[in-house]
């Protein structure tokens, strides 16, 4: 008989939440077995002389020591797309929050200025980490559109720069969990700041449906 088992293995300091598929007799599951199996199944750890010998290697590479194991190149790629997209949505936020108008226009150009500071620092940040794993973020303005993967849509009507702004942040929250599901557990520092930043993005997609909502014609 099958059964799969959730349980959290203890290795001194370290927590490990394991999904264990055992096959079990019937009866009662021996918490001993469990153990046994759960210990296999933990990745020895590093002795601390190799970490020692392992860190003075390619020291100039900073960040990225010997563990490091996505393919850096192509992660520097993604993150050069990640950034023109979001330096793209700053650029379309700030015209639609100076383009502005109509009825109630006032407290939509005010979301749209917080939107563009915090796709700002979205940028910002996945700049910083570029140069971290030693490459060169990519602010070239002549090929800013082809490499974001949002578009800049100018939109005519409050409704329009609203809808404009749904679709590009819908673009971003699809595009970073895909980066993400990428990356999975090779670079998890890079993962976790687009994980930081797609739960941000999917905020601004709430609150633009609810804008959409209001300013329905």
């Amino acid at each position: 008989m099958c059964s799969n088992i959730f349980i959290r293995a203890h290795d001194k300091k370290l927590f490990t939440v394991l999904a264990l598929r055992i096959s079990l007799p019937r009866g009662a599951v021996y918490l001993s077995q469990i153990r046994a199996f759960a210990m296999n199944t933990i990745t020895t750890l590093t002795d601390v002389a190799t970490l020692r010998a392992n860190a003075r290697q390619n020291i100039d590479q900073g960040a990225i020591t010997p563990s490091y194991s996505a393919d850096r190149v192509e992660v520097i790629k993604l993150l050069n797309e990640a950034l023109a997209t979001e330096l793209v949505c700053v650029l379309r936020y700030r015209l639609h929050h100076f383009m502005a108008r109509g009825i109630n226009s006032k407290s939509v150009a005010a979301e749209f200025l917080a939107h563009s500071i915090e796709e700002q620092s979205h940028a910002d940040q996945i700049a910083a980490r570029i140069v971290q794993l030693g490459g060169e973020p990519d602010f070239s303005p002549d090929t800013l559109t082809a490499r974001s993967h949002a578009e800049y849509s100018k939109g005519e009507t409050l409704t329009e720069m609203i809808k404009a702004n749904l679709i590009a942040e819908r673009v971003a929250i699809d595009s970073y969990r895909e980066m993400i599901q990428y990356l999975g557990d090779r670079d998890t520092t890079t993962s976790q700041i687009l994980k930081g930043i797609l739960a941000v993005e999917e905020e601004h997609a709430d609150e633009l449906a609810d804008l959409m909502q209001e300013h329905a014609s």
